[in-house]
C-alpha cells in the first residue's frame, strides 16, 4: 500500500479543483416525458453532462466559488434523429435528416448559507436551418455554452436575478 501513496498524492495534486460545490442538473417533467416518448432517456446523460461541464469551465475561468447551482433543462431539441428515433422509425436517415435545435434552461445559484446569489432562465434555438448543427445535440450544446457564459457573467457582476 505504501508505494501507491505517492501516486495517489500526485493524482490529487493534478486533479482540477472543484469551483462549484455542487452543480445539480435535472429535467423538467415535460422534458422527461418527451425524452421517454420521443428521444430516449439515454440522451439525458449527454445533455446533463454538457451543462455541468460548461458551468464548471465558466466558473473556473471567472474564479467563482459557488456553493450550489441547481439547473433544470426545461426543453431541448436535437439537430439529428436520436438513437431511439432511429430505432422507432425504420427508414429514417441520420445523415439526411437535419433540424433546427436548441435548449431552454433555468438555474439558481446559492451561497453556503443557502441564500440565492442569482437566477437565470435562458433559451437559445437556432433560427436558420443553414446554420443548424451537424451532430445530434450540437445546437443544444451551443445553447448550454451560451447559458453558462451568461449565467456566470451575471454571477460575477453580483446581479441578484436576470433572464
Amino acid at each position: 500500500m505504501k508505494r501507491f501513496a505517492p501516486l495517489a498524492a500526485l493524482a490529487l495534486m493534478t486533479a482540477p479543483a472543484a469551483v462549484a460545490g455542487d452543480i445539480h442538473v435535472g429535467l423538467s417533467p415535460e422534458f422527461t416525458e418527451e425524452l421517454e416518448d420521443e428521444y430516449g432517456m439515454r440522451e439525458a446523460d449527454y445533455l446533463v453532462e454538457e451543462v455541468q461541464e460548461d458551468l464548471t469551465r465558466e466558473l473556473a475561468k471567472a474564479g467563482l466559488d459557488i456553493a450550489r447551482i441547481d439547473v433544470t433543462i426545461v426543453d431541448a431539441m436535437p439537430n439529428k434523429p436520436t438513437f431511439k428515433q432511429l430505432g422507432d422509425t425504420p427508414g429514417l436517415d441520420y445523415g439526411g435528416s437535419k433540424s433546427i435545435g436548441g435548449m431552454k434552461l433555468s438555474a439558481t445559484a446559492y451561497d453556503a448559507a443557502g441564500n440565492t446569489l442569482g437566477e437565470l432562465t435562458y433559451d437559445w434555438y437556432e433560427t436558420d436551418i443553414r446554420n443548424a448543427g451537424i451532430s445530434t445535440w450540437q445546437d443544444a450544446k451551443r445553447a448550454s455554452d451560451k447559458f453558462a457564459r451568461k449565467f456566470v457573467k451575471q454571477l460575477s457582476a453580483g446581479s441578484p436575478s436576470g433572464s
